[in-house]
């Protein structure tokens, strides 16, 4: 084992070594910019004794990357700073690593505006993917596959973004400076401006707290995802809209669009309470009141600067058209005053009038001043659609098909709710509540689940439907799960009962598979019957990965959610029924993560049909909808590939691989589920994991408003883990085991003849070849190498190896390190890749750029928890300083190695 962890050190080095030499120059310049700026920041507040610390750190973990000096030397030299320096240090790397992932982002997206030259479609965009399907569908299919097309991205709240708000925003100045830095047309006065503004920045960065003082509530995290509307989403969505209208037809802007509203943002930020006590009725109410007051605000300021620049005079462009013309007429009568004034503004300009007229009632409608406000968002579109029309009928269809058609695309897609808020609780929860009800003494819980309902309806008689009517009843076990919550609307509402749509999540392997015998169940209750009834037989199931990932392995949660899949579209197909799918994944690769274009694309054969729900989590939602280029690049992406998982063709060389591969795919499952199972099943894993790994110490970050872990005390078996924490702890140990263990057993036994378990040795047998040609054809299985290729890139044998032995069983650590050897030379051996993250260059660079930097934090943290593990009482002050130390490096690690949650 120590010849393999030699061998492996050498490669990494070679590799990094590679790594190094490809960095672009304009990124390693923005690199050296930032890094340079944040060594003097560091100087100046700390003393040069403090940066030649950092630098004696950074210069060790590269040497010893490069075998040049051990590991044991680096963690010596930690180990002889006091605990103060040590935290100085962690804050440094950590600000480092904040900078790093600026400076990247920067460059993608320098990257992305350099592709797009306009001579041929981005590849996997929406104008690629309209290309595509005009070769492979005929006109009315095509038409209909559109008319069709949804992607719902549902926005939680789960605790994986570790930086505070205030380090969020720091960062978002810094990135506002460096483009003023690098813009080609800045002239010196102009770019020594943005130099200073970015060292002050930085210094800024510097001097904030890392960690959180306070815990976070929902609330806080409610108004924490209203950023990424307010700074990207508002102004990106009807951008998509455009590239798709521009795709399917020449002149989009000046004709009727083509393409529709086709996204629908959902949250669960405020209305998830399963596992929170946090989260109450009073809670959601005002998580809408938020959303509604973000939506109106940008809503009002659109159609306001809109308004404003309709200065076409009616002597030039002819008159309005006779309904505008009645509209203005009778906004005259019921608001005279605000009339007079308008057109005193804006004389002989009844379009730029009526837009101004229309924002006041916007307006109105968010203080609820309910003499002029808007009952409806449809009432809304109607006054915008009255106006886009006569600008149309006037000769005017630039000005009636761009801003206004992006206002109407912007009011049809975010309505007066912004997301819709969906409420989600535990299955037995519900059965306490009836059960409670029927003997006639009600708890809290009880009365707290019926005031949530009535809530809901409150919020619909505000809102409308749209904004709050799904139901998600997680650990769904049978139909009788999901008619509990239509009796307790009942008991909470009677005839006043809201509209809803209860949504099974099914978790568990067991469940996965019973999952279409609940749904068979579900149909014969009435009040599903009345929805599928109303909705043109809509219905929706949510598909767990966390859970299920977390019970079974990576391996095998893959194919039990395949075939789960599979199965549900056959019986949706059967029974008539419109199924949309929603996929709980999470951002880290043992939480279903990876990326999502890739992840729609390996669907089971029509389980997709140009519909894709997913939820979108933590530190994912400020990565992918942080900034406006890189959310358009990653919508479309995802689009893109709904649109073409959903096309015959590709439904069908997907069906006939996983049929080709199907029993090479379970011996994978079946083996690696055994070789998973026989690690965190056996007696005193739970607890080896709680001292191996900083699992304890995570929660003390304040991450989120959530209990990190079911029921109090230490874990006892991973049921009491939730998956989050689980992945969140593994990261930080540079294991990531959640995104790979298992399955390099599964491979091996997958090369047998027949299936057969191998005797002795580790070496593959002639089965080999086949699972090539899977990774080759079966995008599932291409998918599944991939990710786990990626998790085992971003994880570190030395460094994990020192993580394990602090638990004290070598058993277990030699079989975690076991497993990971085995599955590294398998995955290089069924992909053909001579390293990890060969095909993917600039993921690759990336990990191994950071990899050094990581270690530094890792050490740092070895070193605290070393310290906090070993036996004896430690002095309060003494472990609050050596927790301190801890906390700041696990911020760190999760800035360097991004998705950890």
């Amino acid at each position: 084992m120590a010849a393999t962890a030699a061998k492996q050190a050498q490669r990494s080095a070679t590799e990094r070594h590679s790594a190094v030499s490809e960095v672009p120059d304009e990124l390693r310049a923005d690199v050296r910019l930032l890094g340079e700026l944040l060594g003097r920041v560091i100087a100046e507040d700390g003393g040069p004794d403090l940066l030649a610390d950092v630098e004696r750190l950074r210069k060790a973990v590269i040497a010893a990357r490069r075998r040049e000096v051990s590991v044991d030397e680096v963690a010596a030299m930690v180990a002889g700073w006091p605990v103060e320096r040590g935290v100085q240090i962690a804050r440094a790397f950590t600000c480092y690593f904040h900078l790093v992932n600026l400076a990247e982002e920067h460059y993608r997206i320098r990257t992305l505006r350099a592709r797009d030259t306009g001579e041929a479609p981005l590849p996997e965009s929406l104008a690629q993917a309209v290309g595509e399907l005009r070769h492979d569908l005929g006109a009315d299919e095509m038409a209909r596959l559109i008319a069709d097309l949804e992607f719902r991205p549902v926005l939680t709240a789960h605790p994986t973004e570790a930086r505070r708000r205030a380090v969020v925003t720091a960062i978002q100045r810094i990135s506002t400076q460096l483009t003023e830095y690098n813009a080609p047309d800045r002239g010196a006065q102009e770019r020594s401006e943005a130099h200073r503004r970015l060292l002050e920045e930085i210094d800024l960065l510097w001097r904030t707290a890392q960690l959180r003082h306070t815990k976070l509530d929902p609330l806080d995290e409610v108004r924490t995802a209203m950023a990424a509307f307010d700074e990207t989403l508002f102004r990106t969505v009807p951008r998509i809209y455009r590239s798709l209208d521009a795709a399917l037809g020449e002149g989009s802007g000046t004709r009727e669009p083509l393409a529709r509203a086709f996204i629908r943002y959902g949250s669960w930020i405020g209305g998830d309470r399963d596992g929170n006590p946090n989260v109450t009725s009073r809670v959601t109410r005002e998580a809408v009141l938020i959303q509604a007051e973000h939506v109106l605000t940008a809503l009002e300021n659109a159609t306001t600067r809109i308004g404003r620049t309709l200065t076409a005079s009616a002597a030039f462009g002819g008159p309005p058209s006779p309904e505008l013309r009645d509209a203005l007429a009778a906004a005259a009568d019921d608001h005279p005053e605000l009339a007079t004034e308008l057109a005193t503004r804006a004389p002989r300009e009844p379009h730029r009038q009526w837009l101004l007229y229309v924002a006041a009632r916007i307006a109105a409608t968010r203080r609820r001043d309910l003499d002029l406000a808007y009952r409806s968002p449809d009432d809304l579109l109607r006054d915008l659609r009255a106006c886009q029309a006569s600008l149309a009928a006037t000769g005017a269809p630039r000005q009636a098909y761009g801003e206004l058609q992006h206002l109407i695309w912007q009011v049809e897609t975010f309505g007066f709710h912004l997301a819709e808020l969906e409420v989600r609780q535990h299955s037995q929860v519900h059965a306490r509540a009836l059960a409670e009800i029927a003997e006639g003494r009600v708890s809290e819980v009880t009365e707290e689940v019926l005031a949530t309902i009535r809530m809901i309806a409150w919020i619909q008689e505000r809102f409308g439907v749209r904004a709050c009517s799904r139901y998600v009843v997680s650990f769904t076990r049978s139909a009788g799960d999901i008619a509990a919550v239509y009796e307790l609307a009942r008991h909470a509402a009677g005839s006043r009962a809201p509209v809803l749509d209860v949504v099974p999540l099914f978790e568990s392997g067991e469940d996965l598979a019973n999952s279409a015998d609940v749904l068979t169940g579900m149909l014969g209750i009435p009040a599903v019957q009345e929805r599928l009834a109303a909705g043109g037989r809509r219905m929706e199931v949510m598909l767990g990965y966390s859970d299920s990932a977390k019970e079974l392995g990576p391996a095998a949660a893959t194919l039990k959610l395949y075939d789960a899949q599979a199965e549900l579209a056959g019986w949706a197909l059967a029974n008539d029924v419109r199924l949309t799918l929603f996929h709980g994944r999470g951002g880290a690769l043992g939480r279903g993560g990876g990326p999502a274009n890739r992840a729609v694309l390996a669907q089971a054969p029509g389980s997709v049909a140009g519909r894709f729900k997913v939820t979108e989590q933590g530190e994912v939602i400020f990565a992918r909808y942080g900034h406006p280029a890189i959310a358009h690049r990653h919508i479309e992406q995802v689009t893109s590939a709904v649109l073409l998982a959903s096309t015959p063709s590709v439904e069908a060389r997907t069906a006939e691989a996983a049929a080709r591969y199907r029993l090479l795919a379970e011996r994978v499952a079946a083996a690696s589920e055994r070789a998973y199972r026989s690690l965190t099943e056996a007696p005193g894993f739970p607890e080896w994991f709680g001292l191996v790994s900083p699992l304890e110490e995570i929660g003390s970050l304040r991450l989120g408003s959530r209990p990190a872990r079911r029921g109090l005390g230490a874990p006892r078996s991973l049921d009491d883990l939730r998956a989050i924490p689980w992945v969140f702890a593994w990261a930080q140990t540079r294991v990531n085991l959640p995104g790979w263990y298992g399955l390099g057993s599964g491979l091996l036994a997958a090369t047998r003849t027949g299936g057969q378990e191998p005797e002795n040795g580790t070496e593959p047998g002639p089965g080999l070849a086949e699972l090539r040609q899977a990774y080759r054809e079966w995008p599932l299985f291409a998918s599944l190498l991939d990710n786990a290729e990626m998790s085992l890139a971003k994880t570190d044998r030395q460094i994990a190896a020192r993580y394990l032995a602090l638990g004290g069983r070598p058993d277990f650590a030699d079989q975690v390190l076991a497993e990971y050897d085995l599955t590294r030379r398998l995955v290089l051996e069924v992909t053909g890749h001579s390293r990890l993250l060969e095909s993917r260059r600039v993921l690759s660079r990336a990990v191994q750029l950071r990899d050094p930097y990581v270690d530094a934090l890792s050490h740092l943290q070895l070193r605290a928890l070393s310290a906090l593990r070993a036996e004896g009482e430690l002095a309060a002050d003494e472990r609050e300083r050596l927790e301190t130390l801890l906390l700041l490096s696990v911020n760190g690690v999760a800035a360097g190695l991004q998705n950890t949650g």
